[in-house]
């Protein structure tokens, strides 16, 4: 009688411990080697307080990678994301950091180069008329060129960490339309920022979800926190000049990080 009793409660406990350790698998396994590759958008340029090994790459430790993994310690991080890195320089200079142990990859790519920071910089000079040029060219590569480039990075990180789970962030708005905000660009050159922003996001979220990866859309939690609005968590034009257009601390802590960490 007492061995009838017992070994069901035995095999309920087994079953039990065995669901928790299917529960946890998951998160264990993203999180025990990770690597954070892409642009400024994920080396935190606009956080300030860079790491000084990193050069001018300008990572930080504010930025939503270096946040995560404070968080979380993985097993291994390796910070590789650089401020101004395109597709070609993510594949030539960062997939290296990859290897069929890794778990976790986060990554941002494609606005440099669809010449993003030339187009911002002529819509803060040149005008609105300029900008709107610029804007359309910045669109148009997107449309036709990056999908292509993308597939490219998204290939090489499957190939170099084929167990990994890949998270794929995009950009938000920049501008808060009809916000208050002194510095001199028409709304209508402000709309048409966003939009390319949207375009090139739309990209970036096909070419994801072609190669099997997990897309964080940023957008939402930047709303009403973009420049011009109440609250901003966006740098405009400020010395120094390349932190501008960037998150700051506040955009990587409560824009980027819940949406990566939800994913990870």
């Amino acid at each position: 009688m007492r061995s009838r009793s017992v070994l069901p409660m035995f095999g309920t406990v087994l079953l039990l411990a065995g669901s928790l350790l299917l529960a946890a698998s998951p998160a264990s396994a993203a999180g025990g080697r990770y690597v954070a590759l892409g642009d400024s958008y994920s080396s935190g340029e606009g956080t300030g307080d860079y790491i000084g090994s990193a050069g001018s790459c300008d990572r930080s430790n504010h930025a939503y990678p270096a946040l995560w993994a404070a968080a979380h310690a993985p097993s291994s991080f390796a910070f590789v994301a650089c401020s101004g890195a395109t597709t070609t320089d993510v594949i030539n200079n960062q997939l290296s950091a990859l290897n069929s142990s890794t778990t976790l990859v986060s990554i941002s790519v494609g606005g440099n180069d669809a010449g993003f920071a030339g187009a911002m910089q002529t819509c803060v000079l040149s005008g609105t008329d300029a900008c709107l040029t610029a804007v359309n060219n910045a669109k148009s590569f997107a449309n036709s060129k990056l999908p292509g480039l993308l597939d490219q990075v998204y290939a090489g990180i499957r190939n170099r960490a084929p167990s990994a789970r890949v998270v794929v962030l995009d950009y938000p708005h920049l501008y808060k339309i009809g916000g208050s905000c002194s510095f001199g660009i028409s709304d209508t050159s402000r709309s048409a920022i966003n939009g390319a922003a949207d375009t090139i996001d739309s990209v970036i979220a096909g070419r994801a979800a072609a190669a099997g990866f997990s897309f964080g859309d940023v957008r939402p939690n930047f709303t009403n926190h973009e420049i011009c609005s109440s609250d901003w968590w966006l740098n405009s034009t400020r010395i120094p000049v390349h932190e501008s257009y960037h998150p700051n601390s506040a955009g990587h802590t409560n824009g980027y990080l819940p949406v990566f960490a939800a994913r990870a």
